[in-house]
């Protein structure tokens, strides 16, 4: 949850606090941390938060004097946030972390001897599925914490059923600590060891405090129709209705076989079909279609499924293979076609459910269509009679394309990671959608009565989640005549209107979350429809944001120190979406010498070989602007098996900070550290983490990471070697160049589909880049920075030739004369 990785920070204190109140949670994180050298040092605060959440507050303490962030408008905080950077200051960042996570980062200067406090504010509607609520606090303090604590308070005006309260990290000897104490409609959760209870051994400085710390729980249902809540004019109308039978489905499983599915991802789509098949109730049918540049049909026509049925699709399951581009048009609308012929020849029942569920991992085949062509052609054939989920395997696949599609047709995305564990990341999904209960939910409300309502038509209510209806009253004395009317179950009636407490209420929650489903909703509406619809919903999911202090992708957070003071530091919060990413990567990685090259705004990779003697000195940075220049020497293995190719690796950097006089030199045995003309490091940090990496800082500027590679000293052939990553690209200035700065501010290319390479299982296919056509391979490289022994697999497209169509010029071109040489 928290990480402050610098020497002599000591944190002294971390809370969180957490209120829910109907589901809707309210989220403090305090965090104490005092600079204990006799220095000023720059203190690193973390936090992850969940993705569903919107950052509401973020303040810091120092010194004394409080810093409180305000929610502005993304372009004009952007603006802000530009010409701040461009005076030397700092940022507080979002981007995303992981599957259900973001994270917030921000990094400030800490006086000697002086504490600051950060406190973040998030609030989050808690999602029902599979009968429970669930509130996850990632907590990861990387030491120990003198005073560290958890705390939430639920109060739930249904009555709580059941809770549930425990930690990934938590041990037999930890667990007596996770206190919990429920009553009829309130839940009390505290967890707060002492700082020799989190040691992971009595005399080591180890924490056990890493993990996630999880509180489930659900409420009492004892209103077919529902719950309903009022605060000041505000209500929501929770429907989660029990013991109601499930709806039979006809499911259509549109599976993507193209090339890039190639190895783990079609072994483990396979491996979860066959598992989704076997669980399917009998009364529901279902068809498969495979596509790549053409689609497959299992069978002309939906089957029951039943037992012979199922087997049989399984078998034909085991031998789907690879092959081929990606065209998803087709298949999709043969699958509703499908679906339709189904439903005129009356051979299932009348309250049937329809759905297609669109498993891909790439984008599709723009030849002869257009994506908005696509999207506009499946909306209008399906015309709202058909549900279509879609998952995103993977990195490649086009989420932003797949989250339109999928919305416009009353349905989700969902993006399958890309791990060991994708079977089960598919199975659980599929199980959320696979018992529908209720088919056109649709509840009306007596129009003198209410207003400002969200969504109140749903296509289906599954097992295990809840509907959620908010809106306002027009006149509280008409309560007691308010009446709705549920269409599919025919039943107009009363029911019991709940008062919450007041004192279990924090800022008129019903408003709070009101204001909540409708952004969400609105955010939803600003992908589809008509261009002033979109721009409409834009508009005023901006307007609410801004009002109720929300960071949505639509706002950011700005915590600007006061004017008066020397330095105006900034501090920026962005919400990020899933498929962006905040910052751009470019950087060397290890190995016989390879670079990648990350593209986030086309959400893939290149990557290429330079091969030349060991001694030679690359140039890789070079910025005339803020004087940074960073060179790269070559080392090679202690001796060649004879016939073989000689392997070189990165074995020394040089990089020159001019307008510092800095110079830093790493070498495959030791890291060293030259300077000249520089009487301290006030203008750069150095981390070093023994035996493993290098970080070095320049001050309101990038950050390079240095990693060793240590290799067994009697190794016959190889030596220790270094890589080198640069974080915070962006920050170059416009005229960055060198083998990787020439790639800092993006790049444009495109790629055609993937044909069949020397390699089976790396396609081929053309990159259009630089004005040249050039021949690439699909495959992958490593990066180190997480996992030093072992890497992190990067999907890339390959250039081969030392880069040549890529690079601007040839790579002979980069080689300079010195590791210091300037130009």
């Amino acid at each position: 949850m928290f990480l402050f990785s610098v020497f002599q920070i000591e944190v002294q204190r971390i809370k969180v606090d957490c209120k829910v109140t109907s589901r809707f949670a309210h989220t403090v994180m305090t965090t104490k941390a005092l600079n204990k050298a006799n220095v000023s040092q720059e203190v690193s605060f973390e936090v992850e938060l969940p993705k569903t959440s919107f950052i509401t507050n973020f303040s810091m303490s120092i010194d004394g004097k409080t810093y409180t962030g305000v929610v502005k408008e993304k372009e004009q905080a952007k603006q802000q946030y530009q010409k701040a950077v461009s005076s030397g200051q700092t940022a507080g960042l979002v981007k995303a972390s992981g599957r259900k996570m973001e994270k917030f980062s921000v990094t400030v200067n800490v006086a000697a001897d002086s504490s600051v406090i950060f406190i973040l504010t998030h609030e989050e509607l808690l999602q029902r599925h599979f009968g429970k609520y669930e509130l996850m606090i990632r907590v990861k303090p990387k030491q120990l914490i003198q005073h560290f604590e958890i705390v939430a308070d639920i109060y739930e005006p249904q009555g709580i059923a059941f809770v549930d309260a425990y930690g990934t990290f938590i041990t037999n000897e930890l667990l007596p600590l996770v206190e919990k104490t429920v009553t009829d409609k309130k839940a009390h959760v505290s967890f707060s060891p002492t700082l020799d209870q989190q040691r992971k051994c009595t005399e080591c400085d180890g924490t056990l405090i890493d993990g996630d710390f999880f509180i489930k729980y659900d409420v009492n249902r004892a209103h077919d129709i529902g719950d309903i809540q009022i605060v000041n004019g505000y209500f929501v109308h929770f429907f989660a209705p029990a013991n109601l039978p499930r709806v039979p489905k006809m499911v259509v499983f549109v599976i993507d076989n193209s090339y890039s599915m190639v190895g783990n991802k079609m072994a483990q789509t396979k491996e979860a079909l066959v598992t989704i098949l076997g669980e399917l109730p009998e009364e529901d049918y279902f068809a498969i279609i495979v596509f790549s540049t053409t689609f497959v049909v299992w069978r002309p026509h939906l089957s029951k499924a039943t037992p012979e049925n199922v087997k049989a699709a399984q078998e034909y399951v085991k031998t789907i293979e690879v092959i081929a581009g990606t065209e998803l048009h087709d298949a999709v609308m043969h699958g509703v076609k499908m679906l339709y012929e189904e439903q005129r020849n009356d051979t299932a029942p009348k309250n049937i459910v329809l759905m297609i569920i669109l498993l891909t991992d790439g984008e599709p085949n723009t030849y002869p269509r257009t994506l908005p062509e696509i999207q506009e052609n499946i909306r209008h054939t399906i015309d709202g009679n058909i549900t279509l989920f879609s998952l995103a395997f993977g990195n490649d696949a086009n989420y932003g394309f797949l989250d339109t599609l999928s919305k416009q047709n009353n349905g989700l995305v969902r993006r399958i990671y890309e791990d060991s564990d994708a079977p089960l990341q598919l199975k659980g999904f599929y199980e959320e959608v696979s018992s529908p209960l209720l088919s056109d939910v649709q509840f009306h409300y007596p129009d003198n009565t209410v207003n400002s309502l969200t969504r109140s038509h749903f296509k289906q209510l599954f097992n295990g989640s809840e509907i959620m209806v908010a809106g306002r009253l027009n006149d509280l004395n008409e309560i007691d005549n308010f009446a709705i009317e549920l269409k599919g179950q025919a039943n107009t009636q009363k029911w019991e209107t709940i008062f919450p407490d007041e004192e279990y209420i924090f800022r008129d929650f019903t408003e709070r979350l009101w204001a909540y489903l409708t952004i969400q909703e609105l955010l939803d509406k600003k992908d589809k429809g008509t261009p002033e619809e979109k721009g409409n919903a834009t508009d005023e999911a901006l307007r609410l944001s801004l009002k109720y202090n929300f960071v949505t992708p639509l706002t950011s957070m700005v915590v600007t120190k006061p004017e008066d003071e020397t330095k105006n530091d900034m501090f920026i919060a962005d919400k990020l979406t899933e498929g962006m990413t905040k910052l751009k990567f470019a950087r060397t990685l290890d190995g016989d010498p390879h670079f990648i090259i990350e593209l986030p705004d086309q959400n893939d990779a290149l990557c290429f070989n330079i091969d030349d003697k060991p001694g030679t000195i690359f140039n890789l940075v070079r910025d005339p602007l803020t004087g940074i220049v960073v060179n790269g020497q070559t080392i090679g293995d202690k001796k060649v098996i004879p016939g073989n190719k000689m392997h070189t690796y990165f074995g020394r950097f040089g990089i020159i900070h001019e307008k510092f006089g800095i110079r830093l030199m790493g070498t495959g045995e030791r890291l060293i550290v030259l300077t000249e003309r520089c009487p301290s490091f006030s203008s750069m940090d150095l981390q070093v983490i023994k035996d493993r990496s290098l970080t070095v800082t320049l001050r309101n500027s990038v950050k390079f990471l240095i990693i060793l590679h240590k290799v067994w000293q009697k190794h016959p052939y190889h030596q220790d070697y270094l890589g080198f990553y640069t974080l915070d690209s962006h920050l170059f200035s416009s005229n960055v160049h060198g083998l990787l700065g020439q790639f800092y501010h993006g790049l444009e290319f495109e790629v055609s589909e993937p044909f069949p390479g020397k390699d089976p299982n790396k396609p081929d296919a053309i990159m259009f880049v630089k004005e040249h056509e050039l021949v690439v391979t699909r495959g992958w490289q490593k990066d180190f920075r997480q996992d030093v022994k072992n890497g992190e697999k990067v999907p890339c497209w390959f250039i081969h030739n030392n880069g040549t169509g890529l690079l601007d010029g040839v790579h002979t071109d980069y080689i300079v004369s010195g590791l210091f040489k300037t130009i």
